[in-house]
Formats: structure tokens, C-alpha cells, sequence
């Protein structure tokens, strides 16, 4: 039996043409056959289907399944994801999790290698992927880039096992990721010269186009915890061939709210170029990652969008690969279940086992910025109380604890901190970049323990504990996604937002600034399992001073 060809009619957006027309699009099974021009006036636009340039999956707390039922919402076709927050927990056998399970929907997710796992020498994680697994998995078809090389440290410096990952890269023609932040002058030149190919990480216009005219993509970022896009937006008009949209990490009640879809419209009334932003989101990720993702030409395959107008920028409909997939609110795609893999073995704590004893009146703290990956560095007088140093609510300076998840037993590591404004309870999370300790701050070392051990009792997930009261997002996929659909996992992650709030916290996104507060990769404090890091000596140091 012949098959019958769709037939879409609209406004036609090229963006590789910059022109807009009245007519119809005519699909033959997965691919556009023909676009013709016609003289009826149509309300609605058809334009190419939108990208995520730079995302970890995970971040969502959502499985690729889920993540995909919520993106085309907004319009999203495709995502250029680095899985190493799972690879971190679980190696190769994550990765291949991720890999497995995306194909289960209609949904384009492009996946890297990650390059540092784990992101430092200075923290303990699940697994370790070398150079030598680095060749193996660039090899695959379904791994379509390096991803982000954390540590330019390594690149500077000479390190032979990122240089070798680096070169593998480029012996297999396939794009290498970047991760620079505040690097400059002729440490980013070296860098760049390298054959890193992008960077997401610039907080400023300056540092942006420094990176553009070395070569670098530029990956305007706008995420749950780190916000760039009001800094960055003008080098959309200055460099339209050499930027790109991404989030980065997006948290799922963000997700449900939009996508790359609101970057467009705030673009827009920036008075952003339409055809530049257009190719930012569409073109210029298509292009430079060699994506099998279609541009609305004859032959390409049928990913597009149908939207109201670009003001409100209302997604109606979403195609991927001719199958419409989201319908005036309905999303058109049918998750499956999914196997439970995991990696925990910590054994609960106990609050003797976060005391630290006052041996000196000065102590480093850390400093978290709300919208920010980086932090500030402090030296302030600690609250000391029979002879240990605890938390001070009236003066925001509060404990910080990591956990090591990996191992039965292992010291636990304590700091401080400033800025989360908690003035009673505490807050944990087994989402810690990138190595996924367990996390926590609170005000009592009762309230802290006993956050750390719900989440090692359900084997990861976010917990708020207020006195008595302790709630949980159950996170049982690798500690870092729940198997849950999306609805419920933004609603309940949602509900613990707001409890954290409750508890005093004033930052806009309490878990996500939690859990890279972890990373010791972003400047200039942070924390791990093997304690307190001076990013910027790239050192481990002391909690007391």
C-alpha cells in the first residue's frame, strides 16, 4: 500500500535563507520531500525544531525518556548531551544507561564522551574513564564529541592523559567541548589552541569574545543556578555564526516552565536579530556537532515546530522526524520502563562524626553567589560553643558537610559557608558535581545527620529536614534521577524548593547552587569528599586557619 504524504501548511521560516513565506510542507515518511510556495496567507509559522547545544540530562533528575516528554513542549528536537554526571556514578555502564534508554522515545539526543571522570584527582567518585576508554567510546556512532574538558589545568599544563583524550578527538574528527571559566590571555590561548572547540562557561561579554576570537563556538548559557544569558546576549548580533543556546543544567520544575524556546523570546525583546537567534538555536549546533537534525529544506528530515507568532512564541506543534510528537498540549510520546541501576554504599553518620574542634580563631568559608557556579573565599571568626566551631544563623555562616557515597567507611568532610541564610534545619543532596557525594548545610548537626541519612537510607534523592519534619525526592537512578514521570519529579522537587525557602534560604535555586558547591573544577572555594579545595592553587586546604 502507498504511503500518504502530511502535508503542513504556515508561514515558512528559513533561516538558512533569512526569508519567511506562505506555504506547505510536504512529508514523505521520516523526510521533507517538497516545500512549496503558496499564495494563501497562513497565521501560524513553521520553523526548524529547536536545540539544547550544551546539557547534562541528568540535571533534570528526569531519565532521557522523561526529559524528552517535557522538551517538546517547548519546541526542543534535540539535545547535545554530556552524560558524565551519571558517568561519574557509574562509568561505562551509565553511559550505556543513557544511551539505552534514549532510544526508547522519538527524540534526538546527541551524546558525548566524557572527558574527565572524575573532573578532578581531588575528590572520589564511582568510576574513572581513561584515555584509552576515551578511544573506545569516540569510536561509537552514537558518541558524537568529546565533552566539556573540565580540567584546563590539564590542558595547560601538559597533562599527557587530557592531551591524549584531546587527541583522539581529533584523529576521529569529532568536535571537543570546553569548560574555561575566567581563563584569559594566553593560558585560554593555549587552550583554545589545543582544538577545544566551545566554551559555556563566560560570565562576561569581554571574556565571551575574547574566547570567539581564538576560535571558540560561544554556548550562551541560562540554566537553573548559573544565569549568563542578560550578560552575553549581545554577542548574538556581534558574532550570529558563533554562538549557540544551552542550559546546562536545568532542574525539572524549570524544565516544565520552558526551555531553549524562552531564550528566543527574551532574544526577541532585546531586540535581538530574529534570523540570529534562529540560527543560534537551530544552524550554528547543527553545523558545528554534525547533527542528522533537519533545517526545514527539501530532503532534510522532518524536525520542525509550529508556533503562533514571535512575540508570545506559543509552541503548537513539535515533529521529529515527521512524527508529531507534541499537539496543542498533548505530548504524543510513550515512555517505558526503565531498570534501576545504582552505586551506594555509605553507612549512616552520626553527629559526632561532623564535629569540628575549635583549634584556631580564623576559618575559611565559603562564599556561594546566588546565579553563580563560582564563589567567593572568606576568612571569618568562627561561633565556637564547648569547644567546637558550629553554624551562626545570625551571622549566615554555616556548616557544610560532604559524605564520600563510594565507600562503607571514609571521613566526613566539614566546612563552612555563607549566603544560604538557613536559620534553622538543613538541606541535603546526593546531586553533588560531579562526583555525586552526598551534600548538605544546616544549622544543627542533628538536622544535617539526619538529612544525610535519609538520603543514604533511600540510596540518593534531595531531603529538607525541619525538626521533626524530613522530606524527600527519592532519586533512585544512580542517586541523581528518579524513574518517576516528569510532572510528578518537578512537583515534588518544587515542594522541597519551597521548603528549603521556608527554612530561611533566600538563594533562587537552593539545590542546584547546593550541588556545585561541590565542584572543584569552578572558582574559588569549594568542597569535597577529600576536603576543602582552593580552586585557584588548584590545592586541597584546611577548614581552620
Amino acid at each position: 500500500m502507498k504511503k500518504t504524504n502530511k502535508i503542513i501548511r504556515g508561514k515558512i521560516v528559513d533561516v538558512i535563507n533569512k526569508s519567511i513565506y506562505n506555504g506547505e510542507v510536504v512529508i514523505e515518511g521520516d523526510n521533507i520531500k517538497e516545500i512549496n510556495k503558496v499564495n494563501k496567507d497562513f497565521p501560524n509559522y513553521i520553523m526548524p525544531g529547536l536545540i539544547d547545544a550544551h546539557i547534562h540530562i541528568e540535571s533534570s533528575m528526569l531519565i532521557p525518556s522523561e526529559f524528552a516528554k517535557i522538551a517538546v513542549r517547548h519546541g526542543t528536537v534535540a539535545t547535545v548531551s554530556d552524560p558524565h554526571e551519571i558517568a561519574n556514578v557509574l562509568g561505562n555502564k551509565g553511559i550505556e544507561f543513557m544511551l539505552q534508554n534514549a532510544e526508547t522515545v522519538p527524540f534526538k539526543f546527541y551524546f558525548g564522551a566524557p572527558s574527565c571522570v572524575p573532573a578532578t584527582m581531588y575528590e572520589t567518585s564511582g568510576a574513572t574513564i581513561t584515555a584509552n576508554d576515551i578511544l573506545k567510546l569516540l569510536k561509537k556512532d552514537n558518541i558524537h564529541y568529546l565533552a566539556e574538558v573540565m580540567n584546563y589545568p590539564g590542558v595547560i599544563y601538559d597533562d599527557q592523559e587530557v592531551h591524549d583524550k584531546i587527541k583522539y578527538a581529533i584523529i576521529l574528527n569529532k568536535p571537543i567541548d570546553g569548560h574555561a571559566p575566567g581563563l584569559t590571555g594566553d593560558e585560554l590561548a593555549k587552550y583554545a589552541s589545543a582544538g577545544i572547540t566551545t566554551d559555556h562557561e563566560s560570565f562576561t561579554l569581554d571574556e565571551a569574545i575574547e574566547k570567539i576570537e581564538l576560535g571558540m563556538k560561544l554556548l550562551i548559557r541560562e540554566g537553573s543556578a548559573a544565569k549568563n544569558f542578560t550578560a552575553l546576549y549581545k554577542a548574538i548580533n556581534l558574532y550570529p555564526s558563533e554562538v549557540m543556546l544551552c542550559t546546562d543544567d536545568s532542574h525539572p520544575d524549570d524544565l516544565l516552565i520552558g526551555h531553549i524556546n524562552t531564550l528566543i523570546k527574551r532574544a526577541l525583546r532585546f531586540d535581538v536579530q530574529l534570523f540570529n537567534v534562529l540560527r543560534a538555536a537551530t544552524l550554528n549546533p547543527i553545523k558545528h556537532y554534525n547533527l542528522d537534525v533537519g533545517l526545514l529544506q527539501e530532503g532534510d528530515p522532518a524536525d520542525f515546530i509550529i508556533v503562533d507568532d514571535f512575540k508570545t512564541f506559543n509552541i503548537k506543534q513539535t515533529y521529529i522526524n515527521g512524527q508529531l510528537v507534541f499537539d496543542n498540549g498533548t505530548v504524543l510520546i510513550n515512555a517505558k520502563n526503565t531498570n534501576i541501576i545504582n552505586n551506594f554504599k555509605c553507612q549512616p553518620v552520626q553527629e559526632m562524626d561532623i564535629r569540628i574542634s575549635a583549634n584556631s580563631d580564623k576559618i575559611n568559608v565559603i562564599e556561594a553567589i546566588d546565579g553563580e557556579l563560582i564563589t567567593n573565599k572568606l576568612v571569618i571568626k568562627p561561633r565556637v560553643f564547648n569547644g567546637f566551631i558550629e553554624s551562626d544563623t545570625k551571622r549566615d555562616i554555616l556548616k557544610i558537610v560532604v559524605v564520600n557515597r563510594y565507600t562503607k567507611i571514609s571521613k566526613i568532610q566539614v566546612g563552612f559557608i555563607r549566603n544560604f541564610n538557613l536559620t534553622k534545619g538543613a538541606i541535603a543532596s546526593s546531586i553533588a558535581h560531579d562526583s555525586h557525594n552526598i551534600i548538605a548545610v544546616g544549622t544543627s548537626d542533628k538536622d544535617i545527620t539526619t538529612a544525610i541519612n535519609t538520603l543514604i537510607e533511600n540510596k540518593g534523592g534531595i531531603a529538607v529536614v525541619d525538626g521533626q519534619k524530613v522530606e524527600c525526592l527519592k532519586l533512585e537512578i544512580a542517586g541523581i534521577m528518579s524513574n518517576k514521570d516528569g510532572e510528578y519529579v518537578a512537583k515534588k522537587y518544587k515542594e522541597l524548593d519551597l521548603a528549603a525557602k521556608k527554612l530561611g534560604c533566600k538563594l533562587s535555586s537552593p539545590f542546584m547552587t547546593l550541588s556545585f558547591m561541590a565542584l572543584l573544577v569552578i572558582p574559588k572555594l569549594k568542597i569535597g569528599d577529600k576536603g576543602l579545595f582552593d580552586v585557584e592553587q588548584f590545592a586541597l586546604t584546611t577548614t581552620t586557619l
